[in-house]
């Protein structure tokens, strides 16, 4: 799942709502505070077209001038020095002839001066281009293609990078380079323009519509794709989630993801830059440097991905994860078996869960702290209401359709395709990509009556009688064999139940001579793992048909920057022994049997009977 956050989302439009119970209605003073909150901070925004969040910044310094803003390895940033910075840097852009809608593409690591330049570009109407550091060569060449900028503004430190990707470009942008101690640097370029607040007469009107970023997908196959973010998208974002956390002048983010994404970079940033408190930013994480960071930092939020939590809780016991003074924790894809785990060991006090997409029109928040759910849509908010479950085919890997043509809403605990109703209203607008192809083929026509539009989001969710959306999973990772649907998160929830499994990347896999996809799991285990007490629980947790058939061991599973697993190689690779050095094994005859030359051309020759 990539990260964006417009409007909250509703449930299923035909539903009606229902109070929770249990445990959950004890949280309900909590939550709806923070329902309420992120609505009033949100109610104004379209009520100043012209009002952007480099703007809602300026003000910001001036109530809080010498509070900490960006906390960085090796530089600080107040909210005074953050402001005179970018409004230098917008300043050079002018001065540099920069139009409002031309694309400028940036390429450096986290640290404070990320932020600094794309508040001061986009202050005056310029698109950036928010790289991904770890792309290499033509990937990274596709991604400045699309975004066809007109210069590249990059950290020195990564000119070998930027160099890879040159030769595969057609035309050849301008660079200009950054890196504060060198005298043709964006910095010394920028040093004698004026850091106050630029004047009305200053620079070009830019309103909300206007586009700000392009922040482009991290799949886990194929290349990336650049989203279109707009000045409205970034209020939205990072006022919502002001709301929900309500930062203090005390608060401090702990945020260690890729700045170039929305959630590590706007989300978690912006919403507590709003409140007057400051962001620790660091290049990357450390599970082995985590709590100590944290507790010498002051840091009192934590910005996750699941993955993070689960890398925390698998480690040694550290002494200082006791001296934390985090107050929530809040991010998205923390698995139930995680979260609890987490909670517990760390004692932290609130989790704040949610789902989202960077170009997505919906977005669902677990203010109620339920484990396991990705969102839940209070009653008083049911009418807001853009999100809709439909189900889904597998066969075609589209929404089902019934006789009129229409799709099917899915029943209370159903699993199918979140869809978020599209309409003029800025927050449910489809902003898309920079390629109208891709643009197009996420746009769903004629769902419930004739004429509406619908963005996919590509996930399956199921919704529960409470209102609580579960995760189940991607669509395309999801299989079929046997006549029956394979989620690969279930199957992956049961693996990590197992004692001795650190990991574990769930796919589909061809099996010659059978209809659909067979189950294979590939794992990280701990010394002494047990593959009969592994066969003995999968027996006993998940059904026949979503058993792993096949098993392969391996040292370490790949991952993403922003700690997705990548499967394509995995499942292309598949059983064959020919293809990995890593062990393989089949569930065969009550157990896993170890896969040799011999085993695998009996299936592969369609002579084994699965």
């Amino acid at each position: 799942m990539d990260q964006s956050f417009p409007a909250p989302s509703p449930p299923d439009p035909r539903a009606e709502e229902r109070e929770p119970d249990g445990a959950v209605s004890a949280a309900r003073a909590s939550s709806t505070a923070g329902w309420l909150g992120a609505l009033a901070r949100t109610a104004r925004i379209d009520a100043h077209p012209q009002r952007i969040f480099p703007l809602v910044l300026d003000t910001v310094a001036a109530e809080h001038p010498g509070a900490p803003a960006l906390i960085g390895g090796d530089e600080t940033l107040s909210h005074s020095a953050l402001a005179a910075r970018r409004n230098r840097y917008a300043r050079w852009a002018l001065a540099r002839g920069l139009a409002k809608g031309e694309t400028v593409a940036l390429l450096m690591r986290n640290c404070p001066d990320y932020l600094a330049v794309w508040l001061g570009l986009t202050r005056v109407g310029v698109c950036v281009a928010l790289l991904n550091t770890n792309l290499r060569g033509s990937g990274l060449a596709h991604c400045l293609a699309v975004a066809a900028p007109r210069l590249i503004i990059a950290a020195a430190d990564l000119a070998e990078v930027l160099a890879s990707a040159l030769p595969h470009l057609a035309e050849q942008p301008e660079i200009v380079w950054q890196d504060p101690a060198a005298q043709a640097s964006l910095a010394a370029a920028s040093a004698d323009f004026g850091e106050d607040p630029l004047g009305p007469d200053e620079a070009p009107s830019v309103t909300l519509r206007d586009p700000a970023l392009l922040i482009y997908t991290s799949g886990t196959t194929g290349l990336p794709k650049a989203a279109r973010v707009s000045h409205h998208r970034v209020m939205m974002w990072t006022h919502w989630f002001a709301g929900l956390i309500d930062p203090t002048p005390d608060d401090r983010m702990y945020d260690c993801l890729p700045l170039y994404h929305s959630v590590g970079g706007v989300v978690a940033p912006g919403s507590v830059l709003l409140g007057g408190g400051s962001v620790v930013i660091r290049e990357k994480f450390s599970a082995s440097r985590f709590w100590a960071d944290v507790g010498e930092s002051g840091a009192t939020l934590f910005q996750y991905i699941g993955e993070l939590c689960r890398y925390l809780t698998l480690a040694a016991p550290d002494p200082a994860e006791a001296r934390h003074r985090l107050r929530l924790c809040t991010g998205n894809g923390m698995r139930p078996e995680v979260w609890e785990a987490f909670q517990a060991r760390f004692a932290i006090p609130r989790i704040l869960e949610f789902y989202a997409a960077t170009e997505g029109t919906l977005s669902l928040y677990n203010v109620e702290g339920k484990v396991g759910a990705v969102g839940r849509v209070p009653p008083f908010m049911a009418r807001r209401s853009p999100a809709l479950i439909v189900r889904h085919d597998a066969a075609t890997g589209l929404p089902a359709r019934d006789a009129r043509g229409r799709c099917i809403p899915t029943e209370f605990g159903e699993a199918g395709e979140l869809l978020g109703r599209l309409s003029d209203r800025a927050e449910y607008t489809f902003e898309g990509y920079t390629s109208a192809a891709e643009s197009a083929r996420k746009v769903l026509r004629d769902v419930i009556e004739p004429g509406d539009a619908w963005m996919r989001t590509g996930d399956l969710m199921r919704r529960d009688a409470q209102g609580f959306f579960t995760f189940v999973d991607r669509i395309g990772d999801t299989f079929r064999w046997k006549g029956e649907n394979v989620a690969t998160t279930e199957v992956a929830e049961a693996l990590h139940r197992v004692a001795g499994v650190r990991e574990a990347n769930v796919y589909g896999v061809a099996v010659p001579g059978t209809e659909g996809r067979a189950g294979m799991a590939a794992l990280s285990v701990e010394p002494g793992f047990d593959l009969a007490h592994l066969h003995a629980a999968m027996t006993t947790r998940l059904p026949a048909y979503a058993r792993p058939l096949f098993l392969r061991l391996c040292a370490e599973l790949g991952h993403t920057e922003t700690f997705k697993q990548k499967k394509g190689a995995l499942a292309e690779e598949g059983f064959d022994p020919e293809r990995t050095d890593d062990p393989l094994y089949i569930d065969r005859d009550g157990a896993y049997r170890r896969i040799d030359a011999a085993l695998y051309g009996q299936i592969a020759g369609g002579r084994l009977r699965l």
